[in-house]
């Protein structure tokens, strides 16, 4: 083809929609307001010298497990995959840790008299996966490939995490859930809070939930010099105004959420549209620190050192009070926390003997809340001494983390709220395609909506390719 293909944002999703065009033969140039492709997905020295930090993301259970991406040659251009032994850690107030293993049948024992109970939930979908995950990271819809499949995940994935925890007896099982429910920021007494849960459960039995060798930028670097064996190019700092400004391009493919579509491109598209882009909601926001530190994490429980991700909230109805309350405006007391400790399974972190590691919790969208100590206090109640360890940190308010990637509109990192009708309708009921019959959206806000797992970029490229005459 002699066609040229514009694609607006090199984060994964841009990057994804990009190798599509360019593996069909369009000609595509990635334009990037920032000075390093990636978005979310990108390693900085954010506190010192020699200290990596990644700026989004740091886990990839769906990187590891996307359709897309595990289709690509990424090995190839210098993306390695590192596993911690267990996929995640769930630290107790009595000195214990909940671990989430790979091994779906250590889990099971593991969890002692909940685990048949969870294995029943999980197996179905982990054993599936390569029919389940291309089924889940796309549209919904009303014929699925797999209808058994997905008859299956809808009884329970519609439900509300309070209801499906009911099925385990152990208050340990119950907090595990919980902690992975909230990667949905939804109330847990909400509907489709359970589908988060097992749709971050089942990629750890499947694929695990491993880091990339040298930070989350080295994901980013594999996409870029895989596309620039195709022949697309990335530019970066170069930031698009207006669509306007763009005439060399016979289409669009627009990484970019609603409210910044509207901005570059209003003019291009019908009123009724823009009028639909208006009511898209955006969701809370992330409240993010990063550590330069001079030892590891103190914990209490042993077992949160072999894990890459730790879970910090304690009980199941402490967590969900933390996230109702967010749901409800507020600043939980008690928020729950999110952590990552890459270094310990990935030396080149950090300087020789130290380590590196971020938290983050939710808040309202675009707080200006200072919830540092507060996320300090829930590290130092599973760690007491984590502050005596810590050389630098970095803290991000949600209005940090938008100067620093405009999609992450008012801090919120999943590309907008995620309820029934944004579930069904994202973020229109066109979903990629746009009224102007050359730009498409394939932000997280398009179909499957957030995670690093290129889907949204693929499904929009392909919608792309499939209209073009």
């Amino acid at each position: 083809m002699s066609r040229k293909a514009c694609v607006i944002g090199a984060g994964p999703n841009g990057l994804a929609a990009a190798i599509v065009l360019a593996q069909a033969g369009l000609r595509v140039d990635v334009l990037e307001a920032e000075s390093t492709p990636g978005g979310a997905v990108r390693t900085l020295e954010l506190t010192l010298p020699g200290f990596l930090h990644d700026f989004g993301s740091a886990v990839y259970p769906l990187g590891a497990g996307s359709p897309f991406f595990s289709s690509l040659p990424l090995s190839d251009h210098g993306l390695e995959w590192i596993h911690s032994p267990a996929a995640l850690a769930h630290p107790l107030d009595d000195g214990t840790a909940v671990l989430l293993h790979r091994d779906l049948n250590q889990a099971r024992d593991s969890l002692g008299l909940d685990g048949l109970a969870w294995d029943k939930l999980m197996r179905p979908f982990a054993e599936h996966w390569t029919e389940f995950a291309p089924e889940v990271l796309r549209p919904v819809s009303l014929v699925p490939r797999h209808p058994l499949l997905m008859a299956r995940f809808g009884m329970v994935g519609l439900q509300s995490a309070q209801s499906v925890v009911r099925r385990f007896r152990n208050e340990r099982t119950r907090a595990l859930f919980a902690g992975l429910a909230a990667h949905s920021f939804l109330s847990l007494d909400e509907p489709l809070s359970a589908a988060f849960g097992i749709l971050m459960a089942v990629p750890a039995h499947a694929v695990g939930w491993p880091i990339p060798r040298g930070g989350a930028q080295s994901l980013t670097d594999a996409l870029c010099d895989l596309l620039s064996g195709l022949g697309g190019v990335v530019k970066t700092s170069s930031r698009v105004q207006s669509l306007e400004a763009l005439a060399d391009y016979d289409l669009f493919l627009c990484n970019l959420t609603p409210r910044q579509l509207l901005e570059v491109g209003a003019k291009r598209l019908s009123d009724g549209y823009n009028g639909q882009l208006r009511n898209f909601r955006y969701g809370a926001a992330a409240f993010k620190v990063d550590y330069a530190l001079s030892a590891p994490i103190p914990w209490k429980a042993a077992d949160c050192l072999r894990a890459a991700t730790v879970h910090l909230g304690g009980r199941f109805d402490e967590i969900a009070a933390s996230e109702k309350a967010v749901r409800s405006g507020q600043h939980a007391e008690h928020p729950f926390v999110l952590l990552a400790q890459p270094s310990l399974f990935d030396s080149s972190r950090a300087p020789t003997g130290k380590h590196t590691a971020w938290a983050y919790c939710h808040v309202p969208n675009g707080s200006n809340i200072n919830m540092l100590e507060r996320v300090e206090n829930q590290i130092e109640r599973f760690a007491p001494g984590f502050r005596d360890c810590v050389l630098a940190r970095r803290v991000f308010s949600p209005a940090d983390l938008e100067s620093m990637d405009a999609n992450l509109i008012g801090g919120d990192i999943g590309g907008g709220a995620m309820n029934i009708r944004q579930l069904l309708f994202r973020p229109t009921w066109r979903h990629y395609a746009t009224s102007a019959p050359n730009i498409y959206l394939c932000s997280a806000s398009t179909p499957p909506g957030g995670g690093v797992h290129g889907m949204c970029g693929y499904h929009a490229a392909k919608m792309a390719l499939s209209k073009l005459s």
